[in-house]
Parts: C-alpha cells; structure tokens; sequence
C-alpha cells in the first residue's frame, strides 16, 4: 500500500515537468516565428488560397530580405515551374546548385530540380545530362525514370527498352516500345525484324492488342490473308473491347479471301456480343452495301432497341433516306439526319482516361499526358451511356 502510495505522490511532479517542456517548445516556436518575415506568412496564406501568382511575389521578398533561405529558394523555384515559367526556375535552380558551401544532398536536390526544370522547358539534350550526373551520383532510381521519358518524348525506343532493364516499368510500355520499333521496320520494308520485335511485344505483354494488329497487317502485306485474320481474330481473346479497331481489316481480308458472307456473319456476331458504334458502322455499311436498305433498316433498328446511340439513328435514318419512295420524303428525312449527323460528328471522338483529352483519331499513346494504353477503344458518345 506505500508503494502506491508514492506513485500518487508522483503524478503531480509528471505533469509539472511535461508543462514545464511543453513552455519551453511553445516559446522557441514562438521566438522563431518571430524571426520569419511577414511576408512568408503572407506567402504561405497565398499558397492555401491557390493564389501561387501571390504566393510567387510574397516570396521574392523574404529571399530579399534573408537570402540565406534555401528551402525557400527550393519552393519558389518549383512555383516558378509549376506557373510555366522555366527560364526562372532554371536561374532559381542554377543558382541554387552553384552557391558556396551547399551542403551535399542539398546540391543534388539543387542539380534535381534543375533537371526537371530542363525537362518541362523541353531542353532535353541538358535534362538529360544532369540526369545522368544524377545517375552516377547516388540517385539511380529517379534520375532513370526521367532519363525513360526523355526517351519517350525523344521516340528513342530503343534506349528506352534499355533503360526500362533498370527501372521497374510497366511490361505493357515495354511491350508499346517493341511495337513502335516494328512500326519504323516495317515503314523501312524490313517485315521480318518487325515480326521479332512484334513477339517481343508479346512476350512482355501476352494481352499486347497492338502487337497482334500489327502481325495481321504484316501478313496481310505479304499476301498471307488467312495468317491476318487469325492474328486479327485473337484479339478477341486479349481484349474484344479492340475489335472494333481490326472490324475494317477484317471485312477487307475476307473481301480479298472471297469470303465477304463469312467476314459480315463474323462481325455481326461481334457486334450482337461486343455492342460497339464503330462495329455498328462497319457491320451497317456492308450490310447496305451487300444486302440492301431494308436488312441494313433491320439490323440499325434491333442495335438501337438493344443500344440507343446517336449514331445507331443517323444510320437509322441514312437507311430509310436510301429506302424513301418519293422526293418529298426523302427531302424531310434528309433534313432530320443532317441535324442528328452534325451532332454526331462531334460525339465521335476517342478520350483520354487519363487527362481527358480528346481526338477523332485512335492513339496508343495520349499526345497531351504521354500515357501508354490510356485510349478506350470507344467513342465518347458510349462513355456518355456508360451506367
């Protein structure tokens, strides 16, 4: 009982030295935020607002005041890249990394941001020297995954395979890289080094739709039609949201083939399995083509029951314009599609998951973000109908 007796004694003296600690840290915070001028206060306030123009201009004068403020020379030179002005960024930086008695890590966090400020500014011959500096000296693994994008942005693709040996990346990039290297070969006339870095591609990659596209057309070119089909028919297995990208070649090949019946019987079944605006075209415009307005009538009717897109009405109503019996109908009809055609037009793009960006034409690469694979083989109209 008088041992707990002298830990209840205690207690008291615990909490008078933790309020005794707690004085002390609150006057240094104190005293120290005294010594900061107001205009980092101000600054930072800016900064919590989003006002990083204001933010930028509070700054300039506590490095005027107190130019010793290095963590602030980092800051205001990464609000100077964020803000798109790089040549500040770049002196900022260049000044930073050349001032007498840096220390070590911060002359390499210094040579960092400068690197990243070359980059941004699209001076890639100096980003990629200070990277490799950075390479060599102690910070591998980020200096390498700027060194791939510079790569990149330069389509050096083959030094980009290299680097990605060091990195860990993304086998689908890989694979994207050995597609782009087939391309180059096979716009040289070289089919048989594009066929290598094709099953490559595939290697990294097993569900590579581009690699398997690409071999199609390879064996299309050299007149092997029923090797392109099969090499276009397995995409179904890797991903069938890609059909519609290989629905054309498809059709053509058994066109080639003396197969026209079969390839639309085909497709048709993709697009019954795989609901898609650019199959319902292609399926639409041979089945007008081939069987007549009345089945195209048909088909465009049982897809637009099933699948209600602005698109399936515009081929609706181009069917039934072609089936019209007399002029005056046909005038009425004409005007009604051309009103639903124009706003279909601008429906009709591919966008980006990533950035949003959007474009009439396909990419396997994003022009504005840079990511691989970030295309949705799928109009915008059908992410609109997405539940």
């Amino acid at each position: 009982m008088e041992l707990e007796y002298w830990w209840l004694l205690g207690f008291p003296l615990f909490f008078g030295l933790g309020w005794i600690a707690a004085r002390i840290d609150i006057r240094q915070i104190v005293s120290e935020s005294r010594a900061l001028p107001r205009s980092y206060f101000k600054g930072l306030n800016f900064l919590l607002n989003e006002q990083p123009d204001k933010a930028i201009e509070a700054f300039i004068e506590v490095v005027k005041v107190d130019p010793e403020t290095i963590e602030l020379h980092f800051a205001l030179g990464s609000l100077f890249r964020r803000r798109g002005e790089y040549d500040r960024a770049i002196r900022m930086h260049q000044n930073l990394f050349e001032r007498p008695g840096l220390g070590a890590d911060q002359k390499l966090a210094a040579l960092s941001e400068l690197g990243q400020d070359y980059l941004k500014a699209g001076i890639l011959d100096r980003a990629e020297e200070v990277f490799k500096k950075l390479e060599a000296g102690g910070q591998s693994r980020p200096a390498r995954r700027h060194l791939l994008e510079i790569y990149e942005q330069e389509k050096d693709w083959a030094r980009a395979i290299e680097m990605t040996r060091l990195v860990e990346s993304d086998p689908r990039d890989l694979a994207q890289y050995h597609c782009e290297l087939a391309a180059s070969e096979s716009a040289q006339s070289r089919p048989d080094a594009a066929r290598r870095h094709l099953e490559t591609a595939l290697e990294a990659n097993r569900k590579c739709v581009r690699a398997g596209l690409q071999l199609g057309d390879l064996e299309k070119n050299q007149g092997n039609l029923d090797r392109a089909i099969e090499h276009w028919k397995r995409i179904e297995s890797q991903n069938p949201a890609y059909l519609a990208l290989v629905a054309q070649r498809l059709l053509e090949a058994y066109r080639e083939a003396g197969r026209a019946e079969e390839g639309l019987t085909l497709l048709a079944g993709y697009l019954e399995r795989y609901p898609s605006l650019d199959l319902l075209d292609t399926v639409f415009q041979q089945t007008l083509e081939a069987k007549g307005p009345e089945l195209a009538y048909a088909l465009v009717r049982d897809e637009l029951r099933r699948n209600p897109t602005l698109l399936g009405l515009d081929r609706l109503l181009e069917a039934q314009v072609i089936a019209a019996g007399s002029p005056e109908k046909r005038r009425d009809l004409e005007l009604v599609r051309n009103l639903v055609h124009g706003h279909t037009r601008r429906l009709a793009r591919y966008r980006c998951e990533t950035c949003g960006f959007k474009a009439r034409q396909f990419h396997w690469r994003c022009p504005a973000c840079g990511g691989w694979e970030t295309y949705p083989p799928r109009r915008t109209e059908e992410f609109d109908l997405t539940p």
